[in-house]
C-alpha cells in the first residue's frame, strides 16, 4: 500500500507578548524573514505570529489530518498537509497556514515546491484561546471569498467543545451543514468521508486505523489491501 499522504511538520513559533508591536512588511519581505520553523501568516501587510499550540490543539489537529490522510491516500483522492504549510489564497491575497488542509487530485497543479498557490479544497482550523476571532471571523470570510469549498472549525477546549462545518453554495457563500441524527458529519469535498464528531472529544482519541475501518468498511478495506499486494 502506498505511503499515507499526510505531510506533518513541527511547529516552533517564537515567543511574543501582547506588548510587542505587530510586524508590518511586504509579502516579499515576509518570505525572506520567515523560515520553515516559524508558524506565521501574512495578511494585508501585517505578520501574525502564532502562539505555540497546546497539547489538545495539536492532538485533535493531527488526529483529523491522520484520518483524512489515510482516507485520501486509500482512495487516491488528493493530499493532506498540516501547519506550518503556506496557503497563498491569491497572488495579491492573504497568506495563511491552516491547521489542516486538503488538496483534491484535480487541483494538485496549485501545489508548488514551496506552498499552495490558491485555495485548498477543504480547510480545518482548530480553535485555541488566542485564535477565536481570527478563525471564526477573519478566516471565515477570507476562505469564503477566496473559494475554499469546505471549512471545518473545531473547538476542543474544555467546556467549549464545538464543531462547525460550512460548504460554499452556488453564490460562493458559506452555508452551515449540520451533523446528522447519528452525530456524523458527511463531507461534500471528500467523497465518502464522514466524521463522528464525538471522536474529537474522546481522551484518548480513537486509533486512526480503527476509524478508517469504520469509515471505509472492513470488507472494502480488505479488498483494496489485497488488490495492492
Amino acid at each position: 500500500m502506498a505511503e499515507v499522504a499526510v505531510v506533518e511538520t513541527k511547529v516552533k513559533a517564537p515567543t511574543i507578548t501582547e506588548e510587542q508591536p505587530r510586524l508590518r512588511m511586504s509579502y516579499e519581505e515576509f518570505l525572506a524573514w520567515a523560515d520553515e520553523d516559524v508558524h506565521a501568516e501574512w495578511v494585508d501587510g501585517e505578520v501574525i505570529v502564532q502562539m505555540p499550540p497546546k497539547t489538545v490543539h495539536q492532538a485533535v489537529a493531527f488526529f483529523i489530518a491522520k484520518i483524512l490522510g489515510l482516507f485520501a491516500d486509500f482512495l487516491n483522492l488528493g493530499y493532506v498537509f498540516t501547519a506550518p504549510f503556506e496557503m497563498r489564497l491569491s497572488p495579491d491575497g492573504p497568506s495563511r497556514e491552516p491547521d489542516v488542509l486538503f488538496v483534491s487530485r484535480e487541483h494538485l497543479d496549485r501545489l508548488t515546491e514551496d506552498r499552495l498557490e490558491g485555495p485548498a479544497d477543504l480547510v480545518v482550523e482548530v480553535v485555541s484561546d488566542e485564535s477565536v476571532v481570527r478563525d471564526r471571523v477573519d478566516k471565515f470570510y477570507e476562505y469564503q471569498d477566496f473559494g475554499v469549498r469546505e471549512y471545518w472549525l473545531i473547538d476542543p477546549r474544555p467546556d467549549k467543545q464545538r464543531a462547525d462545518f460550512w460548504v460554499l453554495d452556488e453564490q460562493g457563500r458559506y452555508q452551515p451543514v449540520p451533523i446528522d441524527s447519528e452525530g456524523l458529519y458527511r463531507s461534500t469535498v471528500v467523497p465518502g468521508f464522514w466524521l463522528k464528531v464525538d471522536w474529537l472529544w474522546q481522551d484518548p482519541l480513537p486509533d486512526p486505523w480503527d476509524v478508517l475501518v469504520q469509515v471505509i468498511g472492513r470488507e472494502k478495506l480488505i479488498e483494496r489491501l489485497g488488490a495492492a499486494q
